[in-house]
Protein backbone atom coordinates (compact mmCIF):
# COMPACT_ATOMS: atom_id res chain seq x y z
CA UNK A 1 0.00 0.00 0.00
CA UNK A 2 0.93 3.70 -1.01
CA UNK A 3 2.49 5.67 2.21
CA UNK A 4 -0.36 8.27 1.74
CA UNK A 5 -3.32 5.87 0.63
CA UNK A 6 -5.66 4.18 3.19
CA UNK A 7 -8.64 2.26 1.99
CA UNK A 8 -12.01 1.46 4.53
CA UNK A 9 -13.14 -2.10 4.33
CA UNK A 10 -15.84 -4.07 6.38
CA UNK A 11 -14.75 -6.26 9.11
CA UNK A 12 -17.69 -7.77 11.28
CA UNK A 13 -19.38 -5.54 12.87
CA UNK A 14 -16.55 -2.81 12.34
CA UNK A 15 -15.44 -0.39 9.27
CA UNK A 16 -11.53 -1.10 9.06
CA UNK A 17 -9.53 2.05 8.14
CA UNK A 18 -6.26 1.00 6.70
CA UNK A 19 -3.00 2.36 5.79
CA UNK A 20 0.67 2.27 6.30
CA UNK A 21 2.81 4.60 8.61
CA UNK A 22 6.01 4.72 10.59
CA UNK A 23 7.25 2.04 8.47
CA UNK A 24 4.12 -0.21 10.24
CA UNK A 25 0.38 -1.84 8.89
CA UNK A 26 -1.86 0.50 10.84
CA UNK A 27 -5.73 0.04 10.98
CA UNK A 28 -8.68 1.50 12.95
CA UNK A 29 -11.06 -0.51 13.59
CA UNK A 30 -14.66 1.31 14.12
CA UNK A 31 -17.90 -0.23 15.47
CA UNK A 32 -20.55 1.84 13.90
CA UNK A 33 -23.02 1.45 11.14
CA UNK A 34 -22.54 4.90 9.91
CA UNK A 35 -20.15 5.22 6.52
CA UNK A 36 -20.04 8.49 6.17
CA UNK A 37 -18.71 9.36 9.93
CA UNK A 38 -16.08 6.69 9.01
CA UNK A 39 -14.85 8.25 6.02
CA UNK A 40 -14.35 11.37 7.67
CA UNK A 41 -12.76 10.04 10.27
CA UNK A 42 -10.70 8.38 7.83
CA UNK A 43 -9.67 11.28 6.57
CA UNK A 44 -8.68 12.90 9.78
CA UNK A 45 -7.24 9.85 10.97
CA UNK A 46 -4.38 9.63 8.16
CA UNK A 47 -4.03 13.05 8.36
CA UNK A 48 -2.93 13.00 12.28
CA UNK A 49 -0.93 10.11 12.14
CA UNK A 50 1.16 11.16 9.16
CA UNK A 51 1.64 14.64 10.23
CA UNK A 52 3.26 12.90 13.63
CA UNK A 53 5.51 10.58 11.67
CA UNK A 54 6.31 13.72 9.19
CA UNK A 55 7.23 15.67 11.95
CA UNK A 56 9.51 13.27 14.73
CA UNK A 57 10.46 10.50 12.50
CA UNK A 58 14.73 10.53 11.90
CA UNK A 59 13.74 8.57 8.77
CA UNK A 60 12.64 12.03 7.31
CA UNK A 61 14.98 14.36 6.40
CA UNK A 62 12.75 17.19 6.93
CA UNK A 63 11.17 16.00 10.63
CA UNK A 64 12.10 18.41 13.50
CA UNK A 65 14.01 15.67 14.30
CA UNK A 66 16.19 15.56 12.22
CA UNK A 67 16.71 19.80 12.25
CA UNK A 68 17.74 19.07 15.93
CA UNK A 69 20.04 16.50 14.76
CA UNK A 70 21.56 18.35 12.48
CA UNK A 71 21.84 21.52 14.34
CA UNK A 72 25.37 21.27 15.61
CA UNK A 73 24.86 22.89 19.00
CA UNK A 74 22.77 25.26 17.88
CA UNK A 75 19.20 25.94 19.50
CA UNK A 76 16.26 25.05 17.62
CA UNK A 77 12.44 26.62 18.61
CA UNK A 78 9.90 23.46 19.45
CA UNK A 79 6.24 23.92 20.04
CA UNK A 80 4.15 22.31 23.27
CA UNK A 81 3.54 19.08 21.73
CA UNK A 82 7.50 18.79 21.72
CA UNK A 83 8.28 20.08 24.69
CA UNK A 84 5.55 17.32 26.42
CA UNK A 85 7.09 14.63 24.59
CA UNK A 86 10.46 15.58 25.65
CA UNK A 87 9.17 15.94 29.38
CA UNK A 88 7.98 12.48 28.90
CA UNK A 89 11.40 10.68 27.53
CA UNK A 90 13.05 12.76 30.98
CA UNK A 91 10.47 11.14 33.24
CA UNK A 92 11.65 7.70 31.33
CA UNK A 93 15.26 8.47 32.05
CA UNK A 94 14.95 9.15 35.56
CA UNK A 95 12.77 6.33 36.16
CA UNK A 96 15.14 3.78 34.56
CA UNK A 97 18.28 5.34 36.18
CA UNK A 98 19.42 6.71 32.68
CA UNK A 99 18.54 3.19 30.61
CA UNK A 100 15.64 4.69 28.50
CA UNK A 101 17.48 7.22 27.18
CA UNK A 102 16.44 8.90 23.88
CA UNK A 103 20.35 10.00 22.74
CA UNK A 104 20.57 6.15 22.18
CA UNK A 105 20.03 5.58 18.50
CA UNK A 106 23.66 6.14 17.56
CA UNK A 107 24.30 2.95 18.51
CA UNK A 108 22.30 1.63 15.21
CA UNK A 109 25.49 2.70 13.31
CA UNK A 110 27.04 -0.27 14.34
CA UNK A 111 24.65 -2.49 15.62
CA UNK A 112 22.30 -3.80 12.58
CA UNK A 113 19.47 -6.33 13.47
CA UNK A 114 18.93 -7.77 10.83
CA UNK A 115 19.28 -11.61 11.94
CA UNK A 116 23.23 -12.10 11.11
CA UNK A 117 26.18 -12.42 12.90
CA UNK A 118 27.74 -9.00 12.31
CA UNK A 119 29.09 -8.23 16.33
CA UNK A 120 31.08 -4.65 16.39
CA UNK A 121 33.82 -4.65 18.41
CA UNK A 122 34.15 -2.29 21.52
CA UNK A 123 36.36 -0.12 19.70
CA UNK A 124 33.63 0.75 17.56
CA UNK A 125 30.85 1.10 20.25
CA UNK A 126 33.56 2.95 22.61
CA UNK A 127 33.38 5.68 19.74
CA UNK A 128 29.87 6.39 19.97
CA UNK A 129 29.22 6.09 24.22
CA UNK A 130 30.37 9.92 24.60
CA UNK A 131 27.63 11.05 22.47
CA UNK A 132 25.07 9.14 24.11
CA UNK A 133 23.64 10.95 27.31
CA UNK A 134 20.69 12.56 27.54
CA UNK A 135 21.64 14.84 30.32
CA UNK A 136 23.64 16.51 28.33
CA UNK A 137 20.38 17.99 26.51
CA UNK A 138 19.08 21.64 27.20
CA UNK A 139 15.46 22.21 26.12
CA UNK A 140 12.96 24.46 27.80
CA UNK A 141 8.85 24.81 26.65
CA UNK A 142 10.68 26.84 23.02
CA UNK A 143 13.55 25.53 22.33
CA UNK A 144 16.19 22.57 22.72
CA UNK A 145 19.98 22.03 22.28
CA UNK A 146 21.75 19.27 21.46
CA UNK A 147 25.99 18.86 21.47
CA UNK A 148 26.96 18.73 18.46
CA UNK A 149 27.19 14.98 17.14
CA UNK A 150 24.44 13.95 19.41
CA UNK A 151 20.85 12.42 18.07
CA UNK A 152 17.90 12.17 19.68
CA UNK A 153 14.95 9.75 18.60
CA UNK A 154 11.14 9.24 19.65
CA UNK A 155 11.39 5.40 17.75
CA UNK A 156 10.57 4.34 21.38
CA UNK A 157 7.59 6.41 22.02
CA UNK A 158 6.30 7.47 18.47
CA UNK A 159 4.30 5.00 17.46
CA UNK A 160 2.34 4.28 20.79
CA UNK A 161 1.84 8.14 21.26
CA UNK A 162 0.15 8.09 17.25
CA UNK A 163 -1.89 5.09 18.84
CA UNK A 164 -3.26 7.32 21.68
CA UNK A 165 -4.20 10.72 19.72
CA UNK A 166 -6.14 9.21 16.98
CA UNK A 167 -8.45 7.50 20.21
CA UNK A 168 -8.50 10.87 21.61
CA UNK A 169 -9.11 12.08 17.61
CA UNK A 170 -11.83 10.39 17.19
CA UNK A 171 -13.68 10.21 20.88
CA UNK A 172 -13.80 14.20 19.48
CA UNK A 173 -16.51 12.94 17.23
CA UNK A 174 -18.25 9.77 17.95
CA UNK A 175 -18.49 7.58 20.87
CA UNK A 176 -18.20 4.25 18.86
CA UNK A 177 -16.02 1.58 20.30
CA UNK A 178 -13.00 2.09 18.21
CA UNK A 179 -9.87 -0.02 18.05
CA UNK A 180 -6.65 1.48 17.26
CA UNK A 181 -3.84 -1.18 16.08
CA UNK A 182 -0.50 0.00 14.56
CA UNK A 183 2.32 -2.12 14.02
CA UNK A 184 1.11 -4.24 17.19
CA UNK A 185 0.38 -0.89 19.25
CA UNK A 186 -2.80 -0.90 20.31
CA UNK A 187 -5.53 0.96 22.16
CA UNK A 188 -8.96 0.53 22.81
CA UNK A 189 -11.47 2.92 23.16
CA UNK A 190 -14.28 0.99 25.36
CA UNK A 191 -15.64 -2.19 25.16
CA UNK A 192 -17.80 -3.62 22.02
CA UNK A 193 -21.31 -3.30 21.80
CA UNK A 194 -23.24 -6.09 23.98
CA UNK A 195 -19.92 -5.00 26.05
CA UNK A 196 -17.80 -7.94 24.23
CA UNK A 197 -13.95 -7.33 24.68
CA UNK A 198 -11.39 -6.92 21.38
CA UNK A 199 -10.07 -9.56 20.84
CA UNK A 200 -6.19 -9.30 19.21
CA UNK A 201 -3.70 -11.68 18.40
CA UNK A 202 0.06 -10.91 19.40
CA UNK A 203 2.20 -12.44 16.64
CA UNK A 204 5.48 -13.39 17.90
CA UNK A 205 7.97 -14.36 14.66
CA UNK A 206 11.53 -15.97 15.72
CA UNK A 207 9.56 -17.33 19.40
CA UNK A 208 8.60 -20.76 19.37
CA UNK A 209 8.68 -21.12 15.80
CA UNK A 210 6.14 -18.54 16.15
CA UNK A 211 4.06 -18.50 18.47
CA UNK A 212 1.13 -16.31 18.17
CA UNK A 213 -1.11 -15.59 21.91
CA UNK A 214 -4.37 -14.56 21.54
CA UNK A 215 -5.67 -11.85 24.24
CA UNK A 216 -8.92 -9.94 24.76
CA UNK A 217 -9.22 -6.67 26.54
CA UNK A 218 -11.96 -3.63 26.66
CA UNK A 219 -10.31 -0.47 27.21
CA UNK A 220 -6.83 0.89 27.51
CA UNK A 221 -3.21 0.11 25.75
CA UNK A 222 -1.47 -3.00 24.58
CA UNK A 223 2.17 -2.84 23.62
CA UNK A 224 5.19 -5.28 23.02
CA UNK A 225 8.81 -4.28 23.48
CA UNK A 226 11.16 -7.70 22.31
CA UNK A 227 13.48 -8.94 19.97
CA UNK A 228 11.14 -11.72 18.30
CA UNK A 229 11.83 -9.90 15.15
CA UNK A 230 14.93 -7.61 15.29
CA UNK A 231 17.99 -9.35 16.62
CA UNK A 232 21.43 -11.26 15.79
CA UNK A 233 23.07 -14.18 16.23
CA UNK A 234 26.27 -15.54 16.93
CA UNK A 235 27.72 -18.74 18.37
CA UNK A 236 24.32 -19.98 19.25
CA UNK A 237 24.12 -16.57 21.39
CA UNK A 238 20.85 -14.30 20.87
CA UNK A 239 21.86 -10.74 20.28
CA UNK A 240 18.53 -8.26 21.36
CA UNK A 241 18.01 -5.23 19.47
CA UNK A 242 17.46 -3.89 23.33
CA UNK A 243 20.66 -1.79 24.11
CA UNK A 244 22.04 -0.74 27.48
CA UNK A 245 22.99 2.89 26.61
CA UNK A 246 26.00 2.85 29.07
CA UNK A 247 27.35 -0.27 27.64
CA UNK A 248 26.25 0.04 24.31
CA UNK A 249 25.94 -3.82 24.51
CA UNK A 250 22.28 -5.67 24.40
CA UNK A 251 20.59 -5.96 27.22
CA UNK A 252 21.05 -9.13 28.98
CA UNK A 253 19.06 -11.62 30.88
CA UNK A 254 15.43 -10.00 29.54
CA UNK A 255 12.71 -12.06 28.14
CA UNK A 256 12.65 -12.48 23.94
CA UNK A 257 8.93 -10.97 24.30
CA UNK A 258 6.99 -8.62 26.79
CA UNK A 259 3.67 -7.85 25.68
CA UNK A 260 1.99 -5.13 28.54
CA UNK A 261 -1.44 -3.72 29.20
CA UNK A 262 -2.38 -0.63 30.85
CA UNK A 263 -4.43 3.06 30.69
CA UNK A 264 -3.16 3.94 27.30
CA UNK A 265 -0.84 2.94 24.78
CA UNK A 266 2.19 5.19 25.52
CA UNK A 267 1.99 3.89 28.98
CA UNK A 268 2.07 0.20 27.87
CA UNK A 269 5.17 0.70 25.52
CA UNK A 270 7.08 2.52 28.33
CA UNK A 271 6.70 -0.24 30.34
CA UNK A 272 7.21 -2.84 28.21
CA UNK A 273 10.28 -1.46 27.28
CA UNK A 274 11.93 -0.40 30.65
CA UNK A 275 10.91 -4.31 31.86
CA UNK A 276 13.35 -5.45 28.77
CA UNK A 277 15.70 -2.60 29.51
CA UNK A 278 15.93 -4.05 33.23
CA UNK A 279 17.10 -7.68 31.93
CA UNK A 280 16.48 -10.64 34.50
CA UNK A 281 15.05 -8.04 36.72
CA UNK A 282 12.20 -6.98 34.11
CA UNK A 283 9.44 -9.55 35.65
CA UNK A 284 10.15 -8.47 38.90
CA UNK A 285 9.70 -4.93 38.08
CA UNK A 286 5.87 -6.04 36.36
CA UNK A 287 4.79 -8.53 39.66
CA UNK A 288 6.34 -5.94 41.61
CA UNK A 289 4.34 -3.36 40.32
CA UNK A 290 1.16 -4.70 39.65
CA UNK A 291 1.27 -4.78 35.66
CA UNK A 292 -0.62 -6.85 33.36
CA UNK A 293 1.78 -8.35 31.32
CA UNK A 294 2.57 -11.64 28.99
CA UNK A 295 6.15 -12.66 28.80
CA UNK A 296 7.35 -15.25 26.44
CA UNK A 297 10.53 -16.75 26.29
CA UNK A 298 12.62 -18.68 23.59
CA UNK A 299 13.26 -21.35 25.80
Amino acid sequence: MNKRVFDVSVKGTCYCIGFDAMASPCEVLIETDDAQLVNKLAQQITAETWRIEDKFSRYNPNSLVSKMNKAMGKSIPIDLETFRLLEFANECFLLTDGLFDITSGLLRKVWQFDGSNNIPKQSQINALLPQIDWQQVRYTDSSITLPAGMEIDFGGIGKEYAVDKVVQLIAQTSDAPVLVNFGGDLCASKARKNNEPWVVGIELKGIKENTETIISFSQGGVATSGDANRYLLKDNVRYSHILNPKTGWPVQGSANSITVASHNCVQAGMIATISMLLGKDGQEFLEQNGFKYWLFNNQ
